[in-house]
């Protein structure tokens, strides 16, 4: 059966491989088989190697790989810096592992690389005060490996606070991002990054932005550039805020489809009226802790009447707005809806009300459930799914 199976076009034989994408097992048993289908499924297990950070075994074995991979320039600059990373074996790999990858987290990468270094760094005895030195410099040698030799289709740095950061200088150029198509970041990295990422990379279509207290001038510089933008995702904790990229975002008013809003904290006048401006999204996520105060959403009041001629999809999984803006809404923009979840959380007249904590509320709880219901039903036509835990904290499914 094996022999009949390689005989096949390598495609044809990939396209049948890549239904055990998720069969992690599977996939290495087959690399035993012979040659092919080995370079097959080393494909597809190094296209995301998010799955090597799930234990210290398959983390140590990733990195020892990666070492091996890193060209004869970096190895040389690790060791003028005296950096001498051993491992298992002196062999040259088989393949060029790092250019299959497509999805790439720089920030898994640092927490392997830092785990992974405490049992296997060997430094001068003299230089033992430049550990972290040590850490940054051999990260940041992988990651220009990865950001040259791969062709990546999802881009993620979070910039830890646990590890030792490389948030620093990037002075190497990302070729590798030339088709990257997605890409997830803190707001406050370093603008040499950014910079990079916006000389090659113009053709982003979703962005995601967890916000710090900063936001770098070079990032608002990265959104201006991109051609076609379609997703865009915006999370706020307590104190910070997405104001400052607001005029960044005007030039994809015609583009953009999806937009997401998150907060998970206390954040008090957060603008929503740039919304207006996406007047072609198609999904719209609203997303408000269920214990931030009612005043996070009171700018909600200015959508409205705002039209969103093309929005298909509603989700609002925590916080609520005011039913009143809401059923608003609902009534302008109700026509094509065909897909809403509501979350059971209600602010009304200064009095936040939710199945978890009645507070004697449950008949006006009740009443208000009941008319925003009937708004749904009244101007939404087209809905095919409903979603809600209106009803005491019991989600429901129409």
């Amino acid at each position: 059966m094996t022999c009949q199976l390689t005989t096949l076009p390598f495609d044809c034989l990939h396209e049948i491989i890549e239904y055990l994408e998720k069969d992690k097992t599977t996939l290495h048993s087959c690399l035993l088989v012979n040659r092919l289908l080995c370079e097959i499924s080393v494909r597809i297990l190094w296209r995301d190697i998010s799955s090597y950070k799930s234990n210290n075994g398959s983390s140590l074995s990733f990195f020892n790989t990666i070492i091996a991979c890193l060209p004869n320039e970096s190895k040389e600059f690790l060791n003028k810096n005296e950096i001498f990373v051993s491992t298992p074996t002196s062999k040259s790999p088989l393949f060029n592992y790092a250019a299959f990858c497509k999805i790439l987290s720089i920030s898994d990468i640092d927490r392997i690389v830092n785990e992974a270094l405490i049992n296997t760094l060997s430094l001068n005895p003299h230089s033992s005060s430049r550990l972290c030195d040590s850490y940054y410099l051999v990260t940041k040698e992988i990651v220009k490996m990865f950001m040259n030799q791969a062709s990546l289709k999802i881009l993620t740095y979070h910039d830890p606070y646990y590890y030792y950061p490389i948030n620093g200088n990037f002075s190497f150029p990302f070729s590798g991002t030339r088709n990257l198509s997605e890409f997830h970041c803190n707001s406050n990295l370093s603008s040499d990054f950014f910079h990079q990422l916006s000389q090659i990379c113009h053709n982003l279509q979703s962005i995601s932005i967890s916000f710090e207290n900063d936001v770098s001038n070079k990032l608002k510089e990265l959104i201006s550039l991109q051609n076609n933008l379609k997703s865009l995702t915006l999370k706020v904790r307590s104190d910070t805020s997405w104001e400052n990229i607001i005029p960044s975002l005007a030039k994809h008013s015609n583009t953009l489809i999806k937009l997401s809003l998150y907060s998970d904290d206390n954040n008090d006048n957060l603008p929503f009226s740039f919304i207006s401006l996406f007047t072609n999204l198609q999904e719209f996520i609203f997303s408000f802790s269920i214990l931030i105060p009612y005043a996070n959403t009171k700018d909600f009041e200015k959508l409205q009447y705002v039209n969103f001629p093309k929005l298909q999809t509603l989700k609002i999984p925590y916080l609520c707005p005011n039913p009143e803006y809401l059923m608003k809404f609902l009534e302008t923009n109700g026509k094509n809806l065909t897909n809403i979840y509501i979350c059971e959380g209600i602010y009304y007249e200064g009095k936040f009300n939710t199945g978890l904590n009645m507070n004697g509320l449950k008949g006006l709880k009740g009443l208000l459930n009941k008319n925003l219901i009937l708004s749904i039903a009244n101007f939404c036509p087209n809905l095919k799914r409903l979603s809600n835990s209106l009803a005491f904290g019991v989600r429901k499914k129409v």
